[in-house]
């Protein structure tokens, strides 16, 4: 098997000063990629800012002899996300992969949490990965060629106790790559996601001992695949842990069907058929809400 190479490919990775955003950087950049890391070298909430964290992961890439240019600006606004891309297409002339890594964390109990705290993380993580994306997505269309990478989280995808704003970004996050993946699929422009369980300044506090079992590195190896030519598919959702790799998916069950040409069903009726209606099979999993009016056209005729 030959090895997966990025040569002539250029990629945009954010919150890649440090953390796994790094990890993917210097990676990609050892395997050929052109990479611009950005990093607005803020604090894990969101606040300050400053050029060390991405200076010195441009540095490490070039003193090993790769390429790669620093961008300091921030996802969270319109300009922000396109600058980083204008970074790319200034300094290598396009741009081919895009790790929507960035990230910040302001958990409170959903009761406690004020809206400052909703709107800070929402514009990091949702709102800046339209941000980068789009203006992304456009050149890639141009060239018929790409690869998104999301970095989602099973706060969103699961749920978990203190973090409504940053689940509820991370969900986001899933939905647009879905989107992404099926307007994209006739350019080759390919959208998946990863829901990482890992150690970094982020979630070392949260994992508390377990954090000693989740090394980054395990996620840069299929963060790295998922970026490559040798991928075949798009629209799929991976969590990675430790040394485990799994696929997450949505199915949507058969489900019950209330009896042709009868009254509309009342709550009793619900009531009396909501085994069937959580039954989890026969489902699929739809690669769009075409797939899910197909399910239903089927049910309805048959």
């Amino acid at each position: 098997m030959s090895d997966i190479r990025f040569d002539d490919r250029v990629a945009v990775i954010t919150g890649s000063g440090g953390g796994l955003g790094r990890t993917y950087a210097l990676q990609l950049a050892s395997r050929g990629a052109s990479v611009v890391v950005n990093d607005l070298g803020g604090s894990k909430d969101g606040s300050g800012s400053g050029s060390r964290a991405a200076d010195e992961v441009v540095k490490e890439i070039t003193d090993a002899g790769g390429k790669a240019v620093a961008n300091y600006d921030s996802v969270s606004t319109a300009e922000g996300g396109a600058g980083i891309i204008k970074s790319a297409v200034d300094a290598f002339g396009k741009v081919d992969i895009v790790v929507n890594n960035a990230g910040i964390l302001r958990d409170k109990s959903f009761a406690k949490m004020e809206f400052k705290d909703i709107e800070a993380v929402l514009d990091v993580h949702l709102r800046g990965a339209f941000y980068v994306s789009q203006p992304a997505f456009k050149v890639m269309k141009e060239n018929n060629y790409g690869r998104f990478v999301f970095t989602a989280s099973s706060a969103g995808i699961f749920g978990n106790f203190g973090q409504a704003n940053y689940g509820a970004a991370k969900m986001g996050m899933v939905g647009l790559s879905n989107v992404i993946a099926v307007e994209g699929a006739r350019s080759n422009i390919q959208s998946n996601v990863i829901a990482p369980v890992a150690k970094t300044r982020l979630t070392e506090e949260l994992l508390g001992k377990m954090a000693d079992y989740l090394d980054p590195e395990y996620v840069t190896a299929l963060v790295g695949f998922l970026c490559s030519e040798t991928c075949d598919f798009t629209h799929e959702i991976f969590e990675i842990g430790g040394r485990r790799y799994a696929r997450i998916f949505i199915g949507l069950a058969e489900g019950w069907m209330a009896p042709k040409g009868g009254e509309i069903p009342s709550l009793e009726s619900i009531h009396e058929n909501i085994g069937a209606i959580r039954a989890h099979e026969p489902f699929i999993i739809p690669a769009s809400t075409t797939d899910e009016m197909k399910l239903l056209g089927k049910i309805m005729q048959d």
